[in-house]
């Protein structure tokens, strides 16, 4: 999920990109078909031309990583990082017991 709020539903969103792709032959280019669509929905050209490539990625017509593939790479991610945090206090750990027990067995 995003870290800034979403102003407009999954169902506005949904429409949009509808409205862009049906009406894009009637524009001379896909941004002058964005930039019709968003200020018709009040939202900023650039975003709801982000949303336009998402859907295509979701719908295999453009290259990329779908959403939810993303979202599985970033919680093997977070998974990773917390692993090698832990694996570092494990190491700490160790090495401090060591030497603890050396300085025991010196005395």
């Amino acid at each position: 999920m995003s870290k800034t709020t979403n102003k407009f539903s999954a169902e506005v969103r949904e429409r949009a990109v509808r409205l862009v792709l049906d009406h894009e032959k009637d524009h001379p280019s896909r941004w002058a078909a964005v930039s019709s669509v968003a200020s018709k929905i009040g939202c900023a050209a650039h975003t709801l031309n982000e949303w336009v490539k998402r859907a295509e990625v979701e719908s295999g017509s453009r290259a990329g990583v779908p959403l939810d593939v993303l979202e599985k790479l970033k919680a093997q991610e977070r998974e990773i990082r917390e692993l090698r945090q832990a694996n570092e206090m494990l190491r700490k750990a160790s090495a401090y017991f060591a030497m603890a027990e050396l300085d025991r067995r010196q005395k």
